[in-house]
């Protein structure tokens, strides 16, 4: 019998017909949203967790802390759920009301902190106090090690080898990270692209973290060409997906497809893949599908 962890990754590859202007390259978007917690997430927590639990590092009345912008705390509230584990996230103050309520749901504790670094920090602290495992996706390697196992394969196998180019929104940066690894070690020509904010733009999912911050995971070395992406492109983007493509989908998603697009125009031919993270109705209560 299946329980839902079983669900966890196996997501759709999906052509993109209707946004990609040039019929001589193959655009896809891996449609993450079908995971059960309804974003690529899914899979880092699962890892996370079930690799702390199995190495013995979560220990029994444990409970667990992680700072998140969303997606990632959605995820692991499902997720300790699963595992009858005591979880509390912390999130900056700009988090949409859907995602608080919907890891609330799962019955975890919300604490929310003016900004994501705050919220970082004060994880940090309360699990120095003890009590708490503080799992660190910006540090953890089964963060990316969960896209290596499966993103990575699942993209292989799903375009027979054909795929040229993957494009990815960076936040932890254990997706590029992961599917860079598993990709280049089957064609080193393969070029990874990602894609993070313009200055001043605030697109949730994607960050341009200040040196401190940046993720200890993150190997520049892994990932060929960055593109920076608006606020407002990342915006019309996720509005054109549910128009034009019936994809209904949050603004890191849009960012992707924005980022992806620009390399498309540039490309005589080739396969390209990028992600779409998660899905849009944890963000009706912002402004993003506003005219």
């Amino acid at each position: 019998m299946a329980t839902l962890l079983d669900f966890v990754g196996n997501t759709p590859l999906v052509e993109l017909k209707r946004v990609n202007p040039n019929p001589a390259v193959t655009l896809y978007g891996k449609m993450e949203g079908h995971n059960p917690g309804g974003s690529v997430k899914d899979r880092p927590a699962y890892s996370m967790i079930k690799g702390a639990i199995d190495r013995g590092d979560l220990k029994p009345g444990t409970k667990l802390i992680e700072a998140t912008s969303g997606n990632t705390g959605i995820a692991l509230a499902m997720i300790a759920r699963l595992y009858n584990v005591e979880i509390e996230l912390v999130l900056p103050m700009n988090s949409t009301r859907e995602r608080i309520l919907t890891m609330q749901a799962f019955g975890a504790k919300v604490t929310l902190m003016e900004t994501m670094e705050g919220a970082r920090d004060h994880a940090e602290e309360q699990a120095q106090k003890g009590g708490y495992y503080l799992l660190n996706q910006f540090a953890n390697p089964d963060n990316y090690l969960a896209h290596y196992r499966t993103t990575g394969p699942e993209i292989w196998q799903d375009t027979q080898g054909k795929i040229t180019h993957f494009v990815s929104s960076m936040g932890t940066t254990g997706t590029i990270m992961g599917t860079s690894r598993f990709l280049k070690e089957q064609n080193p020509a393969i070029q990874i692209l990602g894609c993070q904010p313009t200055d001043g733009s605030q697109i949730p999912g994607i960050r341009k973290w200040p040196e401190e911050y940046l993720p200890k995971i993150f190997d520049p070395k892994r990932v060929d060409r960055v593109i920076d992406v608006s606020q407002e492109e990342a915006t019309l983007m996720t509005r054109r997906l549910a128009r034009e493509e019936g994809i209904f989908a949050g603004m890191s998603s849009g960012g992707a497809v924005h980022a992806a697009l620009k390399l498309v125009e540039e490309l005589n031919e080739g396969v390209v893949v990028c992600i779409i993270c998660d899905r849009g109705d944890r963000y009706l209560s912002s402004d993003l599908f506003g005219e």
